[in-house]
This record gives structure tokens, C-alpha cells and sequence, in this order.
């Protein structure tokens, strides 16, 4: 199974992975807008840096739960 076709199971089957793209596609979204402007402001460059780390949780969560897949499901 291709590493997509997993993503799209995992977005139906699992409660916690839904949860994980919903959100990390909310902070894009939130990201694309700090990053629209012209120019940020020191408030502003802290919250586009927090918005990053976020992401990147979710993210590194969420493949997790792609690898514990691909193991449980390679036997």
C-alpha cells in the first residue's frame, strides 16, 4: 500500500490522525496569512515561529502513526 492510500485510511479509520490534518492544515492556513504581509512585527514573528513548531508536532505525530501502520500491517 502507497504511503498515500495509507494517509487517506488513516483519515477515515483513525480519530487522532483526522484530528493531527485538520489541524496542521488550520496552522497552514493561519501560517499563509502571517506570511501574506509585507512586513511582521517582533509580536508577530514569535507567533509565525510557534505556529511552525505546532506544525511540526503534528506533523512528526503524524508519521508516526504511518510507520506504526506500515509495521503492523507488513507482516
Amino acid at each position: 500500500m502507497k504511503e498515500h492510500e495509507i494517509v487517506e485510511l488513516l483519515k477515515k479509520e483513525n480519530e487522532e490522525f483526522k484530528r493531527l490534518t485538520e489541524e496542521h492544515q488550520n496552522l497552514e492556513t493561519l501560517l499563509a496569512e502571517i506570511d501574506s504581509k509585507r512586513y511582521l512585527t517582533s509580536d508577530e514573528e514569535i507567533e509565525r515561529k510557534r505556529i511552525q513548531k505546532q506544525k511540526l508536532i503534528r506533523k512528526d505525530r503524524m508519521a508516526e502513526l504511518i510507520r506504526a501502520y506500515k509495521k503492523i500491517h507488513s507482516n
